[in-house]
């Protein structure tokens, strides 16, 4: 198989795929079919947290034994009988329980192995390029597939509908990546055996004793602010009597239109200053999410700064862990960092469907922007550490 075309249903395998994610948006509302609230969202969000933690944590060692290429396959397999056990769910029980394990164990699994695919098939200095590219096609499926969910309940389906489609989507993804193993074989620029992977309590110490530490802790912040922002705006625009489809569309796009120009950004002279910039606009967007009350043209402003801010400065932080890893320590740095994703991404919503319940929605929104601050000026310093130590050297 040529190498474009490899590359290509690669990144379509991943965009299938990457609607299951997109779905967990639509928890609140599928759960409120059977009398659920948003801390059972929460508690099902933790549930697949720790699944994925367990996964991620073993992946290396699942791909050193099975290869990655059919892990991933394996993975979306997972996915679909998730989201379907989702779609089947009437009520709180084993179902939900199972289907959220299932879901982190598949996530765990395509998020991890998927950027170790690319690092075996690109050159260095082509990662940010690449990484923005798988980037683009994670974010067009989980952002895309809300808007499905609502263009399927505003024709008469059910959102349970929209769970049973993307789970044959999946489907797809997996029958793609296992016919591209011999293909991604073929063209690694490195033909030997691929490098062991796994994670241990000593890759753990090193990769942390490493600068991309920083990186690793950002992603976590990061991720909980996407969180906090994205997994409960159906609740959000329910109560300001806003369209949450608006919300996903345009921020998607956002998100796809800016990676694909950027794509061959490298991040300037100094990636973690334009890392910070761009968190800074993400926290911006929240605090005028707090005042914007029930404007619709505001509404779709907040979508597009936030796509700029988070969607523009995640695929930069990703090759900056790349970057500042040691290179024996390369897939292990790439797994850690989608480790500690996964922490804010299905953990935080623990908190944040507690904090909705008891305190309101505005008391999440005033700590997702105080998280996204504090995310900003730590890519602030490290910048200008690294300003003042390139102009003492000679």
């Amino acid at each position: 198989m040529p190498r474009t075309t490899t590359f290509a249903l690669f990144y379509l395998a991943v965009f299938l795929q990457a609607g299951a994610y997109g779905l967990t948006f639509m928890l609140p509302r599928l759960f409120d079919t059977f009398g659920a609230n948003e801390v059972v969202v929460g508690v099902m969000l933790f549930v697949t947290a720790v699944s994925t933690l367990a996964t991620v944590y073993y992946s290396g060692h699942l791909s050193d034994r099975f290869g990655r290429m059919p892990m991933l396959s394996f993975a979306c397999v997972a996915i679909a009988a998730a989201l379907a056990a989702y779609a089947a769910a009437a009520s709180v029980g084993i179902l939900l329980f199972a289907a959220s394990a299932l879901l982190g164990f598949g996530w765990g699994l395509t998020y991890g192995l998927a950027p170790i695919v690319l690092t075996r098939l690109v050159r260095p200095d082509q990662r940010v390029r690449y990484f923005a590219m798988l980037s683009i096609g994670v974010m067009a499926g989980f952002g895309l597939s809300p808007v499905l969910a609502s263009v399927l309940e505003n024709t008469g389906f059910s959102i349970h509908d929209a769970f049973s489609i993307t789970a044959a989507l999946c489907l797809i993804s997996a029958v793609l990546f296992w016919c591209l193993t011999e293909s991604v074989r073929a063209h690694a620029l490195n033909t030997g055996p691929e490098a062991r992977s796994r994670l241990s309590l000593d890759a753990l110490a090193r990769v942390f004793a490493s600068p991309a530490r920083l990186p690793v802790t950002m992603v976590c912040i990061g991720a909980s602010v996407f969180a906090g922002m994205n997994n409960f705006q159906t609740v959000f625009a329910d109560e300001r009597s806003l369209r949450y489809a608006d919300y996903f569309l345009i921020y998607t796009v956002t998100v796809v239109l800016f990676r694909i120009v950027l794509a061959r950004f490298k991040g300037g002279s100094n990636p973690y200053l334009t890392i910070a910039l761009l968190q800074y606009v993400m926290c911006g967007s929240v605090l005028w999410f707090m005042g914007i009350g029930n404007s619709t043209a505001l509404y779709w402003g907040v979508a597009f700064l936030f796509g700029i801010g988070y969607g523009v400065s995640y695929p930069i932080l990703a090759a900056m862990a790349a970057s500042d890893a040691e290179e024996p320590l390369l897939a292990q740095t790439l797994q850690l960092f989608a480790l500690t994703y996964f922490i804010g991404i299905f953990g935080f919503p623990l908190i944040a469907g507690w904090l909705i319940v008891e305190m309101g929605s505005m008391a999440l929104l005033a700590l997702t922007a105080t998280l996204a601050a504090i995310e900003a000026t730590m890519a602030l310093r490290r910048a200008r550490r690294v300003a003042k130590t390139s102009q003492t050297s000679p």
